[in-house]
Formats: structure tokens, sequence, C-alpha cells
């Protein structure tokens, strides 16, 4: 079909310049794209971004050509999107500063592979919109489990703060990623005169008030359990200085003893500085500033030679009733592969301390929680990872995250990390309980709504009564197996069609 309009004319004269001025134009708009991210949130530019991409993807001579579409455009998306990725580094800049730039160039060019992949893929399977929305959805759905996984950033993410993330509960975050594109595709089809992508467009319109209508009320009920959040924003160049650790645990004790007593107190993800094996007196301190009341902590144990990063259930008395151990880890972070080679080099993960670093747990587990029913503890990371929630053995009634989000500096970082939190709630249909360190803590209900926050970057601490879990999902029940198929059946249904083409030339 050919296609007429100053959009086309724009991409043919791009089409037609030198392979330099070309990478440039696609690493643009592959910023413009990620503008879409939180905490932008400016999802029409990231559609925009998308089409244009296609666009350009049309015009490829072949899949070379399309594979390098595909990677200076992802280049320059996870650059943006991505930027956070230098905080870790300056956390301790003497030591890792320099490391900064490196890492983020490295990760988006990386990343991008995936992308080049894609439309290499998609070209290969004949192009046009199928090959482009089966081949990169395909890609997405790889990109969440090659290499133990890196999910973030999808294009679907930047449709969490809108009523289609209703869809998410049916067809999880590459359902989202699928509308995207396909509105992406139908973008640039009505661009360069096609009428009836003006059709497909309105049709895929009705989605957004459709899913505002179906999206169902999941507030708590007055009787509901209280949650209390606690927030004591200790800066990560700070948390472990040995003037202000015991600032840092005192103020959480306060926090803890505060107002009237809740159901559960909830502190973030290593928020107490003594090893688990050693804290049964400063456990003990904890439950008396509670009052009794059951408090999950964040710390360290260690099993023999073994280091875990631990979520505890600690109840009157100091007593500890459970323990969860993080089993999804961050690769070059809390470990790094073949470690005790490159302790001897002086490399280790940035929140290891020597060697291999932290050790796996077992795999998800779901805590008995008394009234408050079963939780499904998850630490930092984890949260990303959908897969890691079915996963579970049963299903619980909330979700319990803590995390450390000083990691990921003030900016776009921990928005981002609470956008997939959001997302994870709304795909299971069950509240999450969030606490992270720094900010944003938040209490989320079934549909991914937040009912209640603390800032990011303020010290607090916040009551919120736990919402109810709504009736599993079909997500919930069917993971991404229908996506897979659906890129399937598009990238077949692609080389079906570039095949009769071709037979009838």
């Amino acid at each position: 079909m050919s296609e007429t309009g100053r959009a086309a004319a724009l991409m043919d004269q791009v089409a037609g310049r030198s392979g330099r001025w070309r990478l440039l134009v696609l690493g643009a708009l592959g910023a413009m794209a990620a503008l879409g991210q939180a905490p932008v949130g400016a999802w029409p530019l990231s559609v925009l971004g998308f089409a244009l991409a296609y666009g350009l993807f049309r015009r490829a001579a072949g899949g070379r050509q399309a594979a390098g579409i595909g990677w200076a455009f992802g280049t320059g998306y996870f650059l943006v999107s991505l930027n956070w990725i230098i905080e870790p580094f300056l956390v301790d800049v003497a030591r890792h500063g320099w490391m900064a730039p490196f890492a983020l160039l490295g990760l988006s060019g990386g990343l991008a592979l995936f992308w080049a992949v894609a439309l290499g893929l998609g070209r290969a399977m004949g192009g046009g919109a199928l090959g482009f929305v089966g081949g990169l959805g395909l890609i997405e759905l790889a990109r969440g489990y090659v290499l133990t996984g890196f999910p973030w950033a999808q294009p679907g993410h930047v449709l969490i703060d809108t009523p289609l993330l209703h869809w998410a509960s049916y067809l999880g975050s590459l359902g989202l990623t699928a509308l995207v594109l396909l509105a992406a595709v139908a973008l640039w089809a009505a661009m360069t005169g096609a009428r009836r992508a003006l059709l497909a467009l309105g049709a895929m319109a009705i989605l957004w008030p459709v899913g505002a209508l179906l999206t169902p009320e999941a507030g708590a009920a007055p009787e509901a359990a209280t949650v209390r959040l606690i927030q004591p924003n200790a800066p990560q160049h700070e948390k472990w200085d040995p003037d202000k650790i015991q600032g840092f645990f005192d103020r959480q004790l306060a926090f803890s003893a505060a107002g009237e007593r809740p159901d559960l107190i909830v502190w973030p993800e290593t928020a107490v500085p003594v090893m688990l094996e050693r804290a049964a007196s400063t456990l003990e301190v904890i439950s008396e500033a509670a009052g009794g009341v059951p408090v999950v902590v964040g710390l360290q144990r260690r099993d023999e030679m073994r280091l875990y990063n631990t979520l505890a259930l600690v109840e009157a008395g100091g007593s500890v009733a459970a323990v969860y151990d993080k089993h999804h880890l961050v690769p070059f972070g809390e470990y790094m592969p073949y470690g005790d080679h490159l302790a001897q080099f002086g490399i280790h993960g940035m929140a290891a301390k020597n060697g291999q670093g932290f050790s796996s747990g077992p795999g998800a587990q779901v805590i008995e929680m008394g009234a408050l029913g079963r939780a499904l503890p998850l630490i930092c990371y984890e949260g990303v990872f959908a897969q890691d929630l079915r996963a579970a053995p049963g299903r619980a009634d909330f979700i319990l995250l803590i995390t450390n989000d000083a990691w990921f500096g003030k900016f776009s970082g921990p928005y981002q990390h609470l956008a997939q939190a959001r997302l994870r709630s709304a795909e299971f249909g069950l509240p999450m309980v969030r606490v992270a360190n720094t900010g944003v803590s938040a209490m989320i209900d079934a549909t991914g709504r937040i009912t209640a926050a603390l800032p990011l970057g303020e010290a607090g601490w916040r009551d919120a009564t736990l919402p109810p879990p709504l009736p599993p999902t079909l997500y919930a029940r069917l993971g991404d197996s229908p996506m897979l198929g659906v890129f399937l059946v598009f990238l077949a249904l692609s080389r079906l069609g570039h095949s009769r083409r071709r037979a009838r030339t």
C-alpha cells in the first residue's frame, strides 16, 4: 500500500539520509517515546515515537537495516527511561562513580539489542504491521526472562496511569504493550492517508472509557485491618554510616510507637542494622515499641557461609514467626556472576560486601499473617517480575513488598518502580502493601489504585486500611501464554501474507 502525506515524505527523507544522521534521528525518536514512562507520563508521545519508528521500519531494505532501526531507536529509548541506573554508582562516587556513564550506555545499548532482534525478526517474517507488533511483543516477553530477566520500561508501562490499566488483569503488561504498538501502527496509517486507520484508532479509543467503567471498586471496608507504613528516609550514602545508623533505627522505633495501635507495622528492606541470628534483643526492642503489634522488618541473615536478604515477621516479645529470603537477586548489584573470582580483582556487587554476595532463597512463598490473611512477600526488584508472583504456592490475600528505593535516586527510578507495583496489583487482583526506605511507600488496592502514600524523600509513617482482594484474574490464571500465542500468530500471519504477495508478483 502506498503511503502519502507529510509524515511519509519525512520518513522517506530520513530513510534516504546517511547512516549516522539516521541513527541520530532514531535515537531522538526513541528518547521521545520514553517520555511516556513515569514520572513524566506523556504516553501520547510514546505512541507517536513508536508510530514514526514503524514508518521507518516499513522502509527497511532488509533484516539488517530493520535491526539497525530497532537498535538505534531502542538505545535512545532506554537512555532516557533508564537514566536512574547511574544513581547506584553515585552512592560511593570514589569507588564507582567513574562507571556511571558506562553503565547507562552499556545497559541501554545492550537492551536495545533485543529490539534489534525484534525488528530484524519482524522484517524476516514479512514486515508490515503484524511483523512489527509481533516481533517487538515477542522479544519484550523474552526480555523478562533472558539472563534472569529485566522487563523494566516496557512500552505498555506508559499506560499504567490510565484507565487502560484495567486490561492488564486480562492480558498483563504485554497486553498493554500490544495496545501501545497497535495504536502506533494505526496512528502511522492515519498520518499517511489510510482512512480505515481512523476507524481502528476509534475502536481502540473505546477501550479507555470501557476500562474505566469495568474497573471494580476495591476500597477497604470500615472494619478492614490497618497497616502502618514506616518510611525512615535514610539516604543510601548515609544508611550504613556508623554515626547515623542508630538515628535511623530510633526514628523507626518512634514511628512504630506513635498513635493508636494498628494491626500490622511494616518496616522497609534492610531496615534493621543487625544480622537476624544476632538480633534477638533488637527484635525485642522493636516489639516493645510496637506495643506487641506484629512487625514486618527487612534485614540480612547468614546461614553458615551464605548471606540472605530477608523479610521477617516479628511477633510479641520479639519472636520470629516467619522468614522469607529474596530469591530473585539483582545481578551485578546483589551478586556477581563468578563473584569469588572477580573478588580477587576487587570487583563486587554494589549491594554485596564480598565474593558471590547474597544467595538466592528457595523461591516464592506465602506467609500466614493471622487476621490479615495470607501475604505474598516480595523484596525490592522482585516486584518487577509477574512470573515470581505466579510461582507462589497458592493464592495470597495481599502482596507485601518491602524495598530500598534509595538506590534509585529521587527522580525517575522510584516512580517507575512504584508504577510496576501498581501493575502487579492490577494483573493479579491483589492489594499491595508497599514500604520503601525513602519512598514512595503506598497502599495499593486490587485494581492498581493508590489509596494512601508517603511522598518520596520524606520521613514519616502512615496508617492505611488494607483493601480486599478481588477474585483471581484471567492473567493470574493464564499468565503470559495468551499474549505469547497472539504474537506468534501475528508473525505467522505476517509471513503468510508476505509469501502470498510474492507469489502474486
